[in-house]
């Protein structure tokens, strides 16, 4: 089996159970909330898509980021 290896916006490597930050702001589709530029994302887990994790923050959950909008801290 041969898995994708997930980076994010700077080419790190993006495990399960990591801590990213969000560098850019971003709207959540289907609610008026925005997810701000430097909000820390802890405990992300990977999806079957290497350019997308799911994670929790304050504002929503169950939310589905795309990779090349996070950098690992």
């Amino acid at each position: 089996m041969s898995e994708d290896i997930v980076r994010d916006s700077d080419g790190n490597q993006l495990k399960d159970g990591d801590s990213v930050t969000v560098i850019k702001d971003l709207k959540v589709k289907g609610t008026s909330e925005t997810i701000k530029r430097g909000t820390p994302v802890k405990g992300i887990r990977l999806t079957g898509n290497p350019g997308e994790v799911e994670c929790n923050t304050k504002q929503v959950k169950g939310l589905v980021l795309k990779t090349e909008f996070l950098k690992k801290t």
